[in-house]
């Protein structure tokens, strides 16, 4: 899972995560290294993540105008 979540760097994803319950983080991946990875939130907060609980990593969807979607379903 590293490696492919290094592809996202400097990139504004979604990541699915595994905490009791299946649930989301949004923000910037600023680095990826030793099976963690920091994040940046909008509110310029930073976070780690362990890459075990990550499900799934995906570039947060833009509408063709290049705006965040607001409503985002999978």
């Amino acid at each position: 899972m590293e490696s492919f979540a290094k592809q996202f760097i400097g990139k504004e994803c979604l990541i699915y995560i595994m905490s009791g319950s299946l649930s989301n983080v949004t923000g910037t991946i600023k680095e990826v290294q030793d099976g963690g990875m920091l994040i940046e939130g909008s509110d310029k907060q930073l976070q780690v993540i362990n890459l075990d609980y990550v499900t799934r990593i995906m570039e947060y969807p833009r509408n063709k105008k290049g705006k965040k979607k607001s409503l985002v379903l999978d």
